[in-house]
């Protein structure tokens, strides 16, 4: 079979870890008889720079017409002093939007190989983590309202939280239907005692919950779920929430999987289209040093593969090889734990590793 990318390297780090997937996914294509063909855009900051526009129409157009979109990350020191409305991260509200990526799933899992990666006790996450993220992606706040005021107390901004009914089903469906294929349990996330779009959020859910008799629903104010991730997470299967409340609680789960650098996600639209990038943003800092951990990247693209291509053995194959180069000790700083040697060649080489991400599992 034949696949069409389109592929957004884009800032910091990002151009890096998708140069590693992108590699993987040839080793893919060889093992198991397809082709990707890749088509470069340009989003973020190196789209202001050499388009005077984070989101040009040519990569909105280029990426509807492809079927399935990969993403490094948008954003970078270069850009912060530019108006809201202008910076890098734009582009990730706009490509949500114009290609209809209204689901976003956040998977964090704990691998074994990096359980003394997690900062809680070994009791605490004992028999390893396994929690879905399922984020509303373009409703909420971030697409709301916003704007800037005179008051009283002088200047001032606001940006405006809003949901409708059908987003908020939508999603919900969306959990539901992951949770029947998990361990049937729904945990729903608001602020209901004090917002009123979450008291519509509650009530929407709920009718939503009366046709998977099936699954088990738990409610839960973000304070309290935010405590709950770190006191006891392994209560958790599937979490649906709204898209701040998601964005924060994505991240939260990532470092207790030992690093923001090995977790993946997916934006699905309606049908199968999708696209996928690490949850981690651009890392200026690390950018072209050969530090980045590629990880969360290549794991997105296993995502790809089994959400909007069918193909699970493929998937399965890249996760496995994951798991090997990780039970070899191979590790990038972000993953490094204190009884493993931190000598430079321990870790300086994991993207030149890569390449090893394809061999162990597939090549007998």
């Amino acid at each position: 079979m034949n696949y069409k990318l389109a592929v957004i390297p884009g800032d910091g780090i990002g151009p890096e870890v998708v140069e590693q997937t992108l590699k993987v996914l040839d080793k893919v294509g060889t093992k198991f008889g397809h082709t990707f063909e890749y088509t470069k855009v340009l989003a973020g900051g190196c789209a202001i720079d050499e388009k005077g526009e984070c989101l040009p129409q040519e990569t909105i157009d280029i990426c509807k017409a492809s079927d399935a979109v990969l993403l490094g990350a948008v954003g970078g020191w270069k850009w912060d002093t530019l108006p809201g409305d202008q910076r890098p991260e734009r582009a990730l509200l706009g490509l949500r939007k114009a290609l209809g990526l209204f689901a976003n799933l956040r998977p964090a899992l704990l691998f074994d190989e990096l359980a003394e990666a997690c900062p809680l006790k070994p009791e605490i996450v004992e028999g390893g983590l396994d929690i879905v993220v399922v984020r509303e992606l373009t409703g909420g706040i971030y697409f709301g309202e916003k704007g800037t005021k005179e008051t009283d107390l002088g200047p001032a901004a606001y940006d405006v939280e809003q949901y409708a009914e059908e987003e908020v089903r939508r999603i919900a469906e969306v959990a539901f239907d992951m949770a029947m294929k998990r361990n049937k349990k729904v945990t729903s996330v608001d602020k209901a005692n004090v917002l009123e779009s979450s008291r519509l959020w509650r009530r929407v859910v709920a009718e939503v919950a009366e046709k998977y008799p099936e699954v088990e629903l738990n409610n839960l104010y973000i304070d309290n779920a935010a405590m709950q991730m770190v006191r006891n997470p392994k209560q958790f299967d599937v979490i649906v929430t709204s898209n701040i409340f998601g964005d924060i609680l994505s991240d939260e789960a990532s470092m207790i999987t030992g690093s923001i650098g090995m977790l993946p996600s997916a934006s699905l639209a309606k049908g199968n289209f999708g696209m996928y990038e690490p949850v981690h943003g651009s890392a200026p800092d690390i950018a072209g040093q050969d530090l980045a951990n590629p990880m969360a990247t290549i794991l997105s693209a296993a995502m790809m593969l089994r959400y909007t291509f069918g193909l699970g053995k493929e998937a399965d194959a890249i996760e496995a090889a994951v798991k090997k180069v990780l039970a070899d000790g191979w590790r990038t700083p972000d993953i490094v734990q204190m009884p493993v040697p931190m000598g430079r060649k321990r870790w300086k080489s994991m993207n030149g590793r890569a390449r090893i991400l394809t061999l162990p599992s597939w090549t007998s």
